[in-house]
């Protein structure tokens, strides 16, 4: 171990992205193989970079593949420390811990914005700017170093260090995961389906998202992500499922 903290030393010496080769190492306890994987990870859509193949490219990619990791790091973790747990509890703890929100958070706490490279205008209007680059991070660092030690960064770097976990588990859920606690626990269907993508007036792209109660149409809303969309169509499904009793009556005939 020492050896290898000592090559990696001298090769710092002579590296040109020190910054960011510090920056990793200092909020993760690794040390980086490819830096090129995490210079992507900040690479913001508004800013795509040119490749040596002429291609463009930005942090998309690495955050959905940093999204998964996580969901699945995350779930392994929750599924191991409460043993007892239903379904939905499991669920929608997953989700206080994975939302936007949360990411979002813990990025501005880490100062990864300070490393995103994003238009002016996208950076002050895309609140998720952090959230997306740890997701996206987290991607770089699962094809640089591999799962085992990117599920020691997620445990010990973001869930323990970031989360009270027993706190979380008695909070309240974000709307999504209570609407899907819900449905689970009467047994109906429930399905998000992308209905629509157009760009707003500042070119930005927008997504519509519906979401559908054994097979019944429950609500839509818009967001400057699916997330979010799926979000907003949830707190409105919730609400009408609160106030319209025979809506709700509609829904529950269709418990399987």
């Amino acid at each position: 171990m020492m050896f290898s903290n000592l090559i990696s030393l001298v090769k710092l010496l002579f590296i040109k992205d020190k910054e960011l080769y510090l920056f990793i190492r200092r909020i993760s306890g690794c040390w980086p193989s490819d830096i090129e994987l995490y210079k992507l990870a900040f690479v913001h859509r508004s800013k795509p970079v040119k490749l040596a193949d002429g291609r463009f490219a930005n942090n998309e990619r690495l955050e959905f593949l940093g999204d998964a990791v996580l969901d699945l790091v995350v779930a392994d973790y929750l599924y191991n420390i409460y043993p007892d747990k239903h379904e939905g509890f499991l669920t929608s703890t997953r989700a206080k811990i994975v939302q936007r929100e949360s990411l979002n958070r813990i990025g501005k706490i880490l100062h990864v914005d300070t490393h995103v490279s994003a238009s002016p205008h996208s950076s002050s209007h895309n609140s998720y700017i952090s959230g997306n680059a740890v997701e996206a991070m987290v991607g770089a660092m699962y094809l640089d170093l591999g799962y085992s030690k990117t599920r020691k960064f997620i445990i010990n770097r973001l869930i323990t260090k970031h989360f009270d976990i027993n706190d979380l588990a008695k909070t309240e859920q974000n709307f999504k995961s209570r609407l899907i606690e819900w449905t689970q626990k009467y047994r109906v269907a429930i399905e998000y389906e992308l209905v629509d993508t157009f760009n707003d007036a500042d070119s930005n792209p927008v997504f519509r998202t519906a979401v559908m109660l054994g097979g019944i149409y429950a609500g839509d809303a818009t967001g400057y992500s699916k997330k979010e969309s799926h979000q907003g169509a949830s707190k409105i499904v919730l609400e009408r499922l609160k106030n319209d009793a025979k809506f709700r009556e509609q829904v529950l005939s269709t418990a399987q």
